[in-house]
C-alpha cells in the first residue's frame, strides 16, 4: 500500500468517528451537497483545507449520487518555500489541484489599516470568481467547529453582536454561487491528531506578516489567536464552555433578547411586548 493510501485509510478507519462521521453529519444535517452539484474545494495549503480535499476524495468514491468536484489552490502570493510545500503535499497526497496565481498579498500588505480583513475579503471574492470560471456552483472551505465558536465569541467581544459562521450561505455578488463548510462539526484537535499520526506538515497563514512563524499558536496581535487563548482559559472555569458556545448558536431564545436583525430590519422586543401581555 502506498503512503497516500495509508493516509486515506486513517480518515475512514483510525479517525472515522472524529473526521469522517462529523463530515458526513454536516453534509446531511445542513443539506450541503445535492445531486448534480459542481463543488470547488478551495485549498489554502493549511491542514484544514488539505484534509477537506481528502474527505471529498473519499466522498467521491463512496457517494450514492453523482456530483463533480474540482480542487483549487488560489495562490495569493506565497513565497517560494511555502508554495513548494503546498506542491509537495499535493503530490504526496495525490490531490490533483489547479494552482492559480494572484497578487492579493501584495495589494493587502500595502494597506496600513486592516490588511488581514482586506486580504480575507479579496481571497473570498477571487475564490468565487475562479470557481465560477471552472464551472462550479459551490465553493467548499475548511472551516471547522473551533472556527465557529471563535467567530461567535469574537463577534460578541469585539463587535457587540451575536452572529456566527454559518454552515452555508449564498454569495451576494456571484449569482448562483454558494459557500459550504462541510467540516463544521470537526474539532481542530482531531485534525491535529490526524496530522501528527501521519507525520504530515503544512503551512500556516503565509502572508508577509506571519510567513516566518512556525506555529499558529505563537501568533501575536491576532484577534483569533487571542480568542483561542481566552477559550482555553475559560475551559479551566468550565470544561463545557466550547460545547456551550457552539450549542448556543442552535438555541437562540427569541423571547429573551432585546432585539435582532432580520432581512436588514431591526426588530425590538418592544414591537410585540404589549401584544404578548394581551395573549397571556
Amino acid at each position: 500500500m502506498e503512503r497516500y493510501q495509508e493516509i486515506e485509510r486513517t480518515i475512514i478507519k483510525t479517525y472515522r468517528a472524529h473526521l469522517w462521521a462529523p463530515f458526513i453529519k454536516a453534509l446531511k444535517e445542513f443539506e450541503l451537497l445535492k445531486p448534480g452539484d459542481r463543488v470547488c474545494v478551495c485549498i489554502s495549503g493549511g491542514k484544514d483545507s488539505v484534509l477537506l480535499a481528502k474527505l471529498f476524495q473519499e466522498l467521491k468514491r463512496h457517494s450514492d449520487f453523482e456530483f463533480e468536484v474540482k480542487y483549487l489552490v488560489m495562490n495569493p502570493g506565497y513565497n517560494e518555500r511555502n508554495l513548494k510545500k503546498i506542491q509537495d503535499n499535493l503530490a504526496l497526497l495525490k490531490i490533483d489541484a489547479e494552482i492559480i496565481n494572484t497578487d492579493i498579498f501584495e495589494i493587502a500588505n500595502a494597506q496600513i489599516k486592516n490588511p488581514c480583513y482586506l486580504c480575507a475579503k479579496m481571497r473570498r471574492g477571487a475564490l468565487y470568481k475562479l470557481a465560477k470560471d471552472l464551472g462550479c456552483n459551490k465553493i467548499a472551505l475548511g472551516h471547522h467547529y473551533d472556527d465557529v465558536i471563535e467567530t461567535t465569541l469574537m463577534n460578541m467581544l469585539n463587535s457587540g453582536s451575536f452572529q456566527t459562521m454559518l454552515p452555508k450561505l449564498h454569495s451576494e455578488n456571484y449569482e448562483g454561487m454558494e459557500l459550504i463548510r462541510p467540516m463544521y462539526f470537526i474539532r481542530e484537535r482531531d485534525i491535529i491528531r490526524w496530522v501528527n499520526y501521519n507525520e504530515l506538515s503544512f503551512i500556516n497563514c503565509a502572508c508577509k506578516f506571519t510567513e516566518n512563524i512556525d506555529h499558529a499558536k505563537d501568533l501575536t496581535g491576532s484577534k483569533r489567536a487571542d480568542t483561542k487563548k481566552l477559550i482555553r482559559e475559560l475551559t479551566k472555569y468550565n470544561p463545557l464552555v466550547e460545547k456551550n458556545i457552539f450549542k448556543s448558536t442552535f438555541n437562540v431564545n427569541m423571547d429573551k433578547i432585546i432585539g435582532y436583525k432580520h432581512h436588514n430590519r431591526y426588530i425590538s422586543f418592544l414591537d410585540e411586548y404589549d401584544a404578548k401581555e394581551e395573549d397571556q
